[in-house]
């Protein structure tokens, strides 16, 4: 029986469901979704940006977008690796720690085109008691596209 699998931004507390980027509740948001791969080393996002986001040149993903997509697909990946770290999985019944962004850099490698799926993958640097240091990179059509350092805190 194949395991259901379930985003990590689902599993935040109620009050931590709203965000415009990731929150399930946010009505007007972007429902971006977060998810571990099969041995938990790695986390997964995926998203096709809509027109309404290019940026100054028409066909591509405006910077800030990109920001907010590592911004959120971070911190649930902070979530994780600290959730992983104390032998736990995801569940229908997890309320994950919830994590925020302490510092986030990009590096902006190559334009990223619109109407095209993009892929947000996140590894583990570090993990302490409070803070986690995730490295991501972005991806379209087989190419890096975009690449971020995260240091995030737990609340």
């Amino acid at each position: 029986m194949e395991k259901k699998k379930i985003a990590i931004q689902d599993t935040y507390g109620e009050r931590f469901q709203h965000c415009w980027g990731c929150g399930p509740k946010n009505e007007e948001g972007l429902h971006l979704k977060t998810y571990p791969n099969e041995d938990g080393s790695q986390c997964i996002c995926r998203f096709t940006p809509a027109n309404k986001y290019t940026g100054g040149v028409p066909d591509n993903l405006f910077g800030g977008m990109i920001a907010v997509i590592f911004d959120c697909h971070g911190t649930a990946s902070a979530a994780w690796f600290a959730h992983n770290k104390k032998g736990l999985e995801l569940t229908e019944n997890t309320v994950i720690g919830r994590f925020v962004t302490a510092r986030l850099e990009i590096d902006f490698k190559k334009p990223l085109p619109m109407n095209e799926e993009i892929t947000v993958t996140s590894i583990l640097e570090e993990i302490g008691e409070r803070k986690a240091i995730v490295n991501m990179k972005m991806e379209a059509g087989g190419l890096v596209c975009a690449k971020a350092k995260m240091i995030a805190v737990s609340l």
